[in-house]
């Protein structure tokens, strides 16, 4: 008896091999997104919570889920020691991040605690009394053109005391979080970082000014070191 075979192998003609190969380059990408890790010039998404005085102290600051801290890793946005806590984690770990105050925002610099004239935060002629009140921050520009965030802590007949010390200094500062996504940073996210210094911080709980692409950095946090209430954790 003679059984008839009717399989038969076809060599594989350019288009399946094409569709063979954009299956395996797209499993290849899908991997690699899967495992990139947090280094220079990726766009990296937290969430946090920050706590001073230890892992036991009040909760300061923190972002969740749905308005997470996005920034653009070593672009200088961000504080050293919190940047080396988080380097070379990839998504779904979690970090723990202790800050001393020193290399945080620094030690209270009382030289920085001044008396200035009263007259100065006259506008046409009156002062703003609801603004200039212990307990305010009010936006002063210095000599040089640079702006600075004061705290209002007392004011009298003829002066007004302020204190230019960001807010965290002398702060022991202790974050928790996960990370929630690493990714390849676009041009544009590039440029706005390098070029004009906008991009690096931001979200619900984050830090910074300027714009980085989706929820990338509009909102505003706990303070930035130009005194800026725009990020714990940011630079």
């Amino acid at each position: 008896m003679v059984i008839q075979n009717n399989f038969h192998l076809f060599p594989l003609t350019g288009i399946v091999y094409s569709r063979i190969t954009c299956f395996l380059c797209a499993l290849n990408n899908r991997f690699k997104k899967q495992i990139m890790t947090i280094a220079k010039d990726k766009m990296v998404s937290v969430t946090y919570e920050l706590k001073l005085d230890g892992k036991e102290g009040d909760v300061f600051e923190k972002a969740g889920k749905d308005s997470p801290l996005i920034f653009l890793y070593g672009s200088g946005m961000m504080l050293p020691a919190f940047e080396s806590g988080l380097a070379e984690k990839k998504a779904n770990d979690t970090f723990e991040i202790f800050i001393a105050a020193a290399d945080a925002y620094g030690e209270v610099n009382e030289e920085a605690i001044v008396e200035l004239p009263k007259s100065i935060f006259m506008v046409d002629g009156k002062i703003d009394e609801q603004l200039i009140t212990p307990g305010n921050s009010v936006p002063m520009m210095s000599t040089s053109g640079q702006r600075m965030e004061g705290l209002v802590v007392s004011v009298d007949e003829n002066t007004v005391q302020m204190d230019f010390n960001h807010p965290l200094a002398g702060e022991d500062l202790h974050f928790t979080g996960e990370i929630l996504d690493v990714r390849d940073a676009t041009e544009e996210e590039l440029s706005a970082a390098y070029s004009t210094g906008g991009c690096g911080c931001g979200s619900g709980g984050g830090c910074g000014d300027g714009g980085c692409g989706d929820g990338g950095c509009e909102s505003e946090g706990c303070g930035s070191g130009d005194q800026k209430s725009s990020g714990c954790g940011c630079h």
